[in-house]
C-alpha cells in the first residue's frame, strides 16, 4: 500500500509545485491542465490553465496536487487540519529545508532542539501548506 498526500490549491498549484521542487529537489513527473483533458470542451475557458493533476517525486516519495475549479460544488476553503512532515538525517538539512519552505511563509515554531529531536520546527508556506521539519534524536533502547 502507498499513502501519499494530495493537495488542493486555488489556482496556484503550478507555482506551488515548482516551489516545492526547488526546495525539496526531485522531479515533477506530471503537470496536466484542465485544458489538456479529453473533456476540455466541457470545461469553462477560465479553468483551462489550472492544474488538473501534478506529481512531484522526491527520493521515491510522491506529493500530488491540483487546482480547485469554479465547477467544484464546494468553495475552496484552503488546506486545513493537516501538516506535511519531512524527516531528515541532519540538523543542517533541517535548517536548509526549513528556511527554504518558510520563504514568504509564516513560522509557527522556530527550528529548535526538543526532547525527541535534534531539530524540529513548524511553518506554513506561502501557499498555505503547513509543514513540520523533524530531525530525530537517537533514542536509547
Amino acid at each position: 500500500m502507498l499513502l501519499n498526500a494530495y493537495l488542493i490549491f486555488d489556482g496556484d498549484c503550478r507555482a506551488a509545485f515548482e516551489f516545492y521542487q526547488r526546495c525539496l529537489g526531485g522531479e515533477i513527473v506530471a503537470m496536466h491542465t484542465y485544458g489538456e483533458a479529453p473533456a476540455e470542451a466541457e470545461m469553462p475557458a477560465t479553468v483551462h490553465d489550472r492544474i488538473m493533476h501534478a506529481r512531484l517525486v522526491v527520493d521515491g516519495q510522491v506529493l500530488m496536487g491540483s487546482d480547485n475549479t469554479s465547477e467544484c460544488p464546494v468553495p475552496y476553503e484552503g488546506i486545513k487540519g493537516v501538516s506535511l512532515t519531512l524527516g531528515v538525517d541532519t540538523p543542517e538539512e533541517a535548517e536548509r529545508l526549513f528556511q527554504a519552505l518558510a520563504d514568504n511563509g509564516t513560522v509557527r515554531m522556530p527550528l529548535e532542539e526538543t526532547f525527541w529531536a535534534r531539530s524540529f520546527g513548524m511553518l506554513v508556506d506561502r501557499f498555505g501548506v503547513a509543514w513540520m521539519i523533524n530531525c530525530e534524536k537517537e533514542m536509547p533502547t
